[in-house]
């Protein structure tokens, strides 16, 4: 048995290019706590705890008593029932998501170290190269948001994330001014939609209405608990209409495709952390639902994980992992070359 040793904790803060704005809110750093756990044969793992507008009880020092806590169980216990332990985690830690997804990626690759194994091989080795698209945020002066935007264009991005505001005249004023800039300056590119839950089931098919640009998605309209308006929505919306904020465990990726409450499912290892992740792709790949692979304003350390799930598996329609652009980054991280909008493993192009 290799036991669990010890458990640190310590909270990184990173300037971000721009301001990162949503319906939610904004802000101008990235601040995240990073777990990391050594077992009693030397082995270690780290794993990432965001903060988010989404979870506002999760904030740095509840994040952190909540690792404390956590640490007193698992401290000798076996590495190798990693899977077990962060289910039980979850249980005792309910409205912690997003610490026990941190904790339970750090159990996860110090238990691949124990064994001398790696995430792209636990998740598939399907490919060896994605490609992202890039966030817009909710920033309605265009002139602060146009160099950031001129910037991914710059970099090779052609898929743009338009972050919109629930205020369908501003929102569709908003998306036009960008496509402006894109029409002048790329020549072919797709918008999708976040809502970020700041939408009525009435706003979001009038801004779709209004909007002479093809959409490709629309992420998150409504609130996270209007069931029934999402499934009226479901219904009605001319475009993909992906669940983000509403899916965070298996149980609520069944209720999604039990009750028909959208098209496809934003899966986050920030959220739903290793196991769970893994078991929401096998149930919407089975219901022929689309998926869609997404990252909180984290840094390469969550974000890692979610690019060797996105290539083991090879299992996503849309993929949204694009918050290392917000940072100040190298060009690798550890076996990861970041080229652009791509990410190649083995750090060759």
């Amino acid at each position: 048995m290799t036991a669990i040793e010890n458990i640190r904790c310590k909270t990184v803060v990173r300037p971000l290019r721009t301001t990162f704005a949503t319906a939610r809110g904004s802000k101008t750093c990235a601040t995240s706590v990073i777990v990391a756990i050594t077992c009693d044969d030397g082995t270690t793992g780290i794993g990432e705890v965001p903060t988010s507008f989404v979870v506002p009880q999760e904030t740095v020092e509840t994040i952190k008593r909540s690792i404390r806590r956590a640490g007193q169980w698992l401290c000798g216990r076996d590495i190798g029932e990693w899977a077990s332990l962060a289910a039980t985690l979850r249980e005792a830690f309910l409205d912690f998501h997003m610490t026990c997804s941190g904790i339970e990626a750090a159990m996860f690759r110090a238990w691949l170290a124990s064994i001398g194994s790696d995430e792209i091989t636990w998740w598939g080795k399907q490919s060896r190269t994605i490609t992202s698209d890039i966030t817009i945020p909710f920033v309605p002066d265009i002139e602060i948001l146009k160099p950031w935007i001129e910037r991914a264009i710059r970099n090779g991005f052609d898929i743009y994330k338009v972050k919109v505001s629930g205020d369908v005249k501003q929102d569709v004023k908003f998306i036009r001014s960008i496509r402006k800039i894109l029409s002048e300056s790329s020549s072919a590119f797709t918008i999708r939609l976040d809502g970020n839950q700041g939408f009525s089931c009435d706003s979001a098919l009038r801004l779709l209405d209004k909007l002479d640009e093809k959409i490709e998605l629309f992420e998150q309209p409504l609130k996270y608990d209007d069931y029934e308006g999402m499934k009226q929505l479901c219904g009605k919306v001319p475009v993909p209409m992906i669940a983000d904020e509403t899916v965070f465990s298996v149980e609520d990726a069944r209720r999604v495709i039990e009750d028909n409450l959208a098209h496809g499912i934003n899966i986050k290892i920030a959220k739903s952390g290793i196991t769970q992740s893994r078991e929401i792709i096998t149930l919407a790949k089975k219901a022929k639902l689309k998926l869609m692979i997404g990252c909180m304003t984290e840094t390469m350390v969550g974000l890692s994980t979610a690019i060797y799930c996105a290539m083991g598996t090879g299992a996503f329609n849309y993929i949204d992992l694009d918050s290392v652009h917000f940072l100040h980054h190298r060009k690798h991280y550890q076996d990861i070359l970041i080229d652009g909008p791509a990410y190649h493993l083995g750090g060759q192009a």
